[in-house]
């Protein structure tokens, strides 16, 4: 068993953390106050050849594998949650469904975009009545004269204002009273297609979180992904992968909030001495320093599994649940020993927490992940 990273991924970690500490740390609080939107973070990323990290050369992707997109969103979490996780939803939830279902023309017309960066990705599965309870899908997509007609309306959707299409789940028939839930690829430029980004969110305010609303949008047939009906069965192979990035984004902001507290306690003078020397604070940070190493264990764990072509469906849901609990508990120590500096913005640690608290809940929430973690073990 080798805990060493390979040359590979030290290379892509020291030029993750270069970019991130340089590039994208400096502006994550402005950002944040003014709900802006890191497009050129994004734009220098393609440069640098990151956008398709994990997918093949030939759709011009970097070949790479899935710890290396677990250190670059690690990193990019640390330095801002809003840009960790626009990087993890357009790898796992934008580019993997186009690889790993679509036809090689899908993937030429659709994939490679979304590699070189000039398009983000991302996935239209979450509806006003169907989070958890995915199969509770309204949206429809009727066939009519080798088009498919859909109409519904998609929630929570991230990157979707910078996409020039995204996969969603629709309802393409039913089978003894089972809905037939299929994917397919929308165009989000095309007529009936409207993209409102309005939310007010607690935190992530610089991440673009978006509803769709679809009436009377029309696509060829042959913009289904995969199999008719098979829908449903890609997007729990899909959030198993997304499950990896949110693991690795909540222990990027533990990771973020740990670093924080460790040097106010180490500068802030209490008593004639420094936070530091207190007993109280030691085992604060020795608790949350082995809990990051732990977590990111976990989610290196999965990542190696899936690289690996092996079942890590049990292991993505424990890194995840195990990854976003802690970065609470973390973010929430970090506050208490920053004291009422830590209620300030300008000392960063409350936006670890209000960052940190969607990783409880995108991707399927802390019971959710149970729930499989459950099945995967035999309880039912």
């Amino acid at each position: 068993m080798n805990f060493d990273l390979t040359s590979e991924q030290k290379m892509i970690l020291s030029t993750i953390r270069e970019f991130a500490n340089e590039e994208v740390a400096p502006g994550a609080l402005e950002r944040d106050r003014n709900k802006q939107f890191p497009k050129e973070l994004f734009d220098k990323m393609s440069e640098l050849g990151l956008m398709g990290l994990p997918f093949p050369e030939e759709y011009g992707g970097a070949g790479a594998d899935t710890i290396s997109f677990a250190i670059v969103t690690e990193e990019l979490s640390r330095a801002c949650g809003s840009t960790g996780i626009t990087y993890s939803a357009h790898i796992s939830l934008g580019g993997a469904p186009l690889y790993l279902f679509g036809t090689e023309e899908q993937k030429n017309k659709y994939l490679v975009p979304i590699c070189t960066g000039e398009s983000l990705g991302a996935f239209g599965l979450t509806e006003p009545g169907a989070g958890s309870d995915a199969g509770g899908t309204r949206t429809t997509a009727t066939e009519d004269n080798g088009e498919f007609v859909i109409n519904g309306n998609k929630c929570f959707i991230t990157n979707a204002s910078y996409a020039k299409h995204l996969a969603l789940t629709a309802i393409t028939g039913e089978e003894n009273g089972k809905k037939e839930i299929s994917a397919i690829i929308v165009p989000t430029d095309i007529e009936g297609f409207t993209i409102i980004d309005n939310y007010e969110k607690m935190g992530l305010n610089a991440s673009n979180t978006t509803e769709l609303v679809l009436e009377d949008v029309r696509v060829p047939t042959e913009h289904l992904l995969g199999k008719k009906g098979e829908g449903f069965k890609q997007f729990l192979i899909t959030l198993d992968g997304g499950r990896i990035g949110i693991g690795a984004m909540a222990v990027g902001i533990a990771q973020a909030a740990y670093d924080k507290a460790l040097q106010y306690a180490k500068e802030r003078k209490q008593f004639g001495h420094s936070l530091s020397y207190f007993q109280a604070i030691q085992f604060k940070l020795a608790d949350m320093a082995m809990k990051i190493e732990l977590a990111r264990n976990m989610v290196y764990k999965a990542a190696w599994l899936k690289d690996q072509g092996r079942s890590f469906s049990k292991e993505a849901s424990m890194c995840k649940l195990y990854a976003s609990e802690i970065c609470m508990e973390i973010t929430d120590q970090a506050v208490q020993i920053h004291g009422g500096y830590g209620y300030m913005k300008d000392y960063h640690v409350e936006r670890f927490m209000r960052d940190g608290k969607l990783t409880e809940i995108g991707e399927g929430t802390s019971e959710i992940q149970r729930m499989v973690i459950a099945r995967q073990i035999g309880c039912s």
